[in-house]
């Protein structure tokens, strides 16, 4: 009951459509910026960001509103926002890699009660550690240690975890199984890197989609409860629309859950749908402010 009242009040804690669109009509980044921290996301950012930073803020703002949300909840983080927040270990994971491998990675973010293996990961010195430390997890061995096969096997992990562990958004999970499928698909990635990833793949997505060979033939191959994603997807380069039509998705649905009895656990998993949803908005809406021109009907689409 007292994470669904204080899921409620959270859903102020937004910018909205209408002022994604005027952070994304900004004259620069700088202005943009400037504007943000007189905004529910003031909490992270601050004046003089770059842009990564700025976007990296946004979603620490974001993070720090699931704790608030989890630290309400069940008791030792039982239920489906904390398997929600793996999303984020993922970007922890990854950047650590990159670390290791002497290329530049954004700070981690500050998981709390929501990690799961990042404690011990981050204590990795090599990516054969890494790969290690994740096969005796709940992520599974991602079959490969290298960060791009670890990023695609952890996002097919995610998937796995959120259809079992939150059975209100399973379709949210399966869908952004078959994104991630198809980007593989696009760049060539198939097969999985490993019997764990091809797994939780199934485990999600059922069989069919195996032996597909484009974005269009996989769409026919998963299950309709995921293919939506892809409706008009006919090539690689318009996986974009793919990526914008399940957000809008999730914002939809999680505004339909958050309406919900405050004492089930389904309205604070849509209040945090909702408020990602507007955090990848608003970083988008800053990428479009760093060109320094008109908006595009492209940001027309996301927002």
């Amino acid at each position: 009951m007292a994470a669904g009242v204080r899921g409620r009040g959270l859903l102020r804690r937004r910018l909205g459509r209408d002022g994604a669109r005027r952070l994304a009509a900004s004259g620069s980044l700088a202005e943009a910026v400037d504007s943000l921290t007189n905004s529910p996301y003031g909490r992270e950012v601050k004046r003089g960001m770059d842009l990564q930073t700025a976007q990296h803020a946004v979603a620490t703002a974001l993070l720090w509103h699931l704790r608030v949300l989890v630290g309400w909840g069940p008791a030792a983080g039982a239920g489906g926002l904390p398997v929600l927040a793996t999303g984020f270990e993922i970007a922890n994971v990854t950047g650590h890699l990159a670390s290791l491998a002497g290329r530049p990675a954004e700070p981690p973010y500050s998981l709390g009660a929501t990690a799961t293996a990042w404690p011990r990961v981050a204590q990795a010195h090599s990516p054969e550690e890494v790969r290690r430390v994740l096969a005796a997890s709940a992520w599974g061995d991602p079959g490969a240690g290298d960060p791009a096969s670890v990023r695609l096997a952890l996002q097919l992990a995610w998937a796995r975890r959120v259809a079992d562990g939150a059975p209100d958004v399973r379709r949210w999970a399966s869908a952004a199984a078959t994104l991630v499928v198809a980007k593989a698909l696009a760049v060539s990635a198939l097969p999985l890197p490993g019997p764990g990833p091809a797994r939780d793949a199934r485990h999600v997505l059922g069989d069919t989609w195996e032996g597909a060979t484009s974005v269009e033939e996989l769409a026919r191959r998963v299950p309709r409860s995921a293919a939506w994603v892809l409706d008009g997807v006919e090539t690689p380069d318009q996986l974009w629309r793919a990526e914008t039509r399940w957000w809008a998705r999730v914002e939809s649905e999680g505004s339909v859950l958050a309406t919900r009895s405050v004492s089930g656990e389904a309205s604070t998993v849509g209040v945090f749908g909702v408020l990602a949803a507007d955090a990848w908005r608003v970083r988008a809406a800053l990428e479009m402010a760093a060109r320094g021109g008109p908006m595009s009907e492209d940001f027309d689409a996301v927002a």
